[in-house]
């Protein structure tokens, strides 16, 4: 065992790098043109690459956030569009399911998701509530047996294409907004589920983000997840698990355009000799491996705390927070040391550059990341508990 991870961890990124090498490279340009990667996501599912942490009775592999850290880094350090689909159906939908669903709901909802036959989605956002997620309109209204979904939903991943929606809704508007929400599983061909937009991206291309609108629809009684207004502890909880496996998945593409950068400027030369013996490169590499070493182990220590049952919260915040500007700085270098040609689409430096900037929003924005890392710091030292 390294300092990084054991050796059955190390065994498991070989299988993981190799399955990215051989199935996911050769449909990485057709992703960036805007092609979903619904095939992946079904080989992943046959290898059990999705919901690598959630136990096997569930469908998943049993494994962990280590080693679902691991998928996210290595698929996304081949096409990161392709892992915010995998992520968003095999973690984000998934995660809510796999600790707080029945056992009938996970028969239906989840076992076919990260069986990969099917693709699930996490419904939160919405045009007034992004950051300030616990002032969701979106509203359940109770009709006999079952309820009656009407609101909107925006920025959602893989919302247009997802066979299942995990909607987040207001079910009792007489209690505060953090007590009267709920956890809905929906599925997308029911009646009244409108994909009102899809939106063009600057980077994350393939990646599949839309605005819906649910108008009158119904919902049965028996798609609350975790009981009728529990659904913001499940929000919180799944957030807490999301931010390290986003970390991971911006390490991956800050180490796909670090490795490009130190093969660039060992070959490419200026005043006759490689432009890696000119410490204004050489440095900027040093740099980028400083920022890749710490995003891992920042990483891996949220991942660890989840792993024992624990909350990490604040470690999470921290890794996103990290490694996400990291990634974005990482590949904003990577791209000077390639000069003009890093600038072309000729590399894929330039889709590094453009994919690293949208996890400083997604997830919880950098701000937001700080919020509430202070937070924490301040219930600490007043000896709270998160």
């Amino acid at each position: 065992m390294d300092v990084f991870e054991s050796v059955r961890e190390a065994k498991f990124r070989e299988k993981v790098r190799r399955f990215a090498r051989e199935h996911v490279a050769s449909v990485a340009q057709r992703v960036e043109e805007g092609m979903f990667p619904r095939d992946i996501l079904q080989k992943l599912g046959e290898q059990h690459l999705l919901g690598t942490a959630f136990s096997k009775t569930d469908g998943g592999a049993g494994l962990g956030w280590s080693f679902e850290t691991i998928v996210a880094e290595e698929i996304s350090a081949v096409s990161a569009a392709t892992e915010m689909a995998r992520l968003a159906s095999g973690a984000l939908y998934a995660a809510p399911l796999a600790y707080f669903a029945s056992k009938a709901q996970k028969h239906k909802f989840l076992c076919p998701v990260l069986a990969g036959n099917k693709v699930g989605a996490l419904a939160l956002t919405e045009p007034g509530a992004g950051s300030d997620a616990g002032s969701i309109k979106t509203h359940a209204e109770r009709r006999g047996q079952g309820f009656v979904l009407n609101g909107e939903k925006r920025f959602i991943t893989n919302g247009g294409v997802a066979d299942f929606l995990f909607v987040f809704a207001v079910t009792d508007t007489a209690k505060p907004p953090k007590s009267g929400v709920s956890a809905l599983l929906v599925p997308r061909d029911s009646q009244g589920v409108q994909t009102v937009k899809t939106y063009g991206l600057l980077g994350m291309h393939g990646a599949n983000v839309v605005h819906l609108r649910f108008r009158n629809v119904d919902v049965p009684e028996e798609n609350v997840v975790g009981g009728l207004h529990r659904g913001f502890p499940i929000l919180l909880d799944e957030l807490d698990r999301e931010r390290p496996a986003v970390a991971a998945g911006m390490l991956g593409i800050a180490r796909s355009a670090f490795e490009s950068a130190v093969e660039y400027s060992s070959q490419r030369e200026q005043f006759g000799r490689p432009i890696k013996e000119f410490e204004g490169v050489s440095f900027k590499l040093a740099d980028m491996l400083v920022k890749l070493e710490a995003s891992r182990l920042l990483i891996l220590k949220a991942a660890r705390l989840l792993d024992e049952g624990k909350l990490a919260r604040l470690e999470g915040a921290v890794a996103k927070l990290f490694a996400t500007e990291s990634a974005f700085e990482i590949t904003h270098q990577a791209l000077q040391v390639h000069g003009g040609i890093g600038y072309t689409k000729d590399l894929p430096i330039e889709r590094y550059f453009r994919d690293a900037r949208f996890m400083m929003i997604g997830g919880g924005t950098s701000e937001i990341m700080r919020f509430l890392i202070q937070r924490e710091i301040y219930k600490k030292s007043m000896g709270l508990s998160s």
